[in-house]
Formats: C-alpha cells, sequence, structure tokens
C-alpha cells in the first residue's frame, strides 16, 4: 500500500455522496467513519447535526489510497481548497520530527497529540500555505 504521501479531500456536508461517486468511477474499495462511529467523548460530546457527516472515509485501489473528510460545521470552507496531504510515519519519533520541521512559521490547526484514531496526530497549514495532517500509524 502506497501510503507515505496521501491526498486527502475536504467536502462541505456530502463527503459520502462523493466517496460513493469516486468509487463508482474509478474503483476500489471503501471505508467510511461518520462522526458517530467515533468513541463517545463526555467533554466534547457530537452534536446532533454531525452525526452523519464523514469523519474519515478512504478509497483503497492497486495499492494506493486517497482519504476524504466533511468539514466540521463552522469550520472555514472554500472549494477549490479543499485538498491536503497526510503523511503517515512508523515511529512517534519521526512523527515529532517531521511536525516540528513542516510546521515550523505555520499554523497549527491540531496540537500534535495522541487521537482515538493515532498515538500522534496534528493537521497544520504550513508557512507556504499547504495544509498537512502527520501522524503514527496505529501498532
Amino acid at each position: 500500500m502506497s501510503n507515505w504521501l496521501i491526498p486527502y479531500l475536504t467536502f462541505n456536508g456530502n463527503c459520502e455522496d462523493a466517496v460513493k461517486f469516486y468509487q463508482t468511477v474509478l474503483g476500489g474499495e471503501s471505508q467510511i467513519l461518520h462522526f458517530s462511529d467515533a468513541p463517545p467523548n463526555p467533554a466534547h460530546p457530537v452534536p446532533e447535526n454531525v452525526k452523519n457527516l464523514v469523519m474519515h472515509a478512504e478509497l483503497k485501489k492497486n495499492g494506493h489510497v486517497i482519504r476524504f473528510s466533511d468539514t466540521f460545521p463552522g469550520t472555514p470552507y472554500n472549494a477549490g481548497d479543499n485538498i491536503s496531504f497526510s503523511l503517515e510515519f512508523d515511529t512517534n519519533d519521526e512523527t515529532k520530527t517531521v511536525f516540528e520541521a513542516l510546521s515550523v512559521g505555520g499554523q497549527i490547526q491540531m496540537e500534535l497529540q495522541e487521537t482515538f484514531f493515532s498515538p500522534l496526530f496534528s493537521k497544520f497549514t504550513d508557512k507556504y500555505g499547504v495544509t498537512w495532517m502527520v501522524s503514527c500509524k496505529q501498532k
């Protein structure tokens, strides 16, 4: 599986339709995770109007992957600016090193931290305006 540099497309509430469309056109296998599928977090409950939105999806074919999600309501969304890149590493050290270097002079949307889906994850825009997500693979 080619999973070092992964295109990540973001949609404004129609992600599931987009994933199904791309799968119909391109083939492959898709997985869709909705916000309602995430483990409950009493400190940050998922609002009803968000539960059916796509938190994360993947379309895989012939060793390649494209990732997708919906924006969280209230998050700025601009059609045409809805692509970012996801970098996935084998170790926490490698993840931290790349995050620290690539985020210098940029704007961090989510600090590098442990999540339920990754030992380390961050989302940020670099000093050139490119949006990145870095994560460490689950063991």
